[in-house]
């Protein structure tokens, strides 16, 4: 008489284990997505570059040395590079903010 009855608990438990389960999981699943952290600047370009917006490009500090500012071109170059279907435009700015943070400045800004 005792076997039948653990043997409902058990089930019985096992349900409701199972559907808190299910409950948790679809509660994680929609919870919305927030980036954990942004890896390249977004967002429009202002008409003469400055350190900050060179330095929001290419991810580096305003203040990094040469070489982290070289490693951080390459790195961004390879991703947006015209000949790897990436933007003209971008591959300029890119290498305008390089110049600027280099201390490479032409005066003239991006070709565009």
């Amino acid at each position: 008489m005792a076997t039948p009855l653990i043997a409902g608990l058990a089930v019985a438990a096992a349900a409701l284990a199972g559907r808190y389960g299910i409950q948790a999981w679809q509660a994680y699943k929609a919870r919305p997505v927030v980036p954990r952290m942004r890896r390249f600047y977004e967002g429009g370009f202002q008409a003469t570059m400055t350190r900050r917006e060179a330095s929001l490009i290419l991810g580096v500090r305003e203040n990094a040395p040469p070489d982290k500012v070289k490693e951080a071109h390459k790195k961004v170059m390879v991703a947006n590079h015209p000949d790897a279907g990436g933007s003209h435009y971008l591959a300029s700015k890119i290498n305008e903010a390089k110049d600027v943070l280099l201390g490479k400045t032409k005066g003239g800004g991006s070709a565009f």
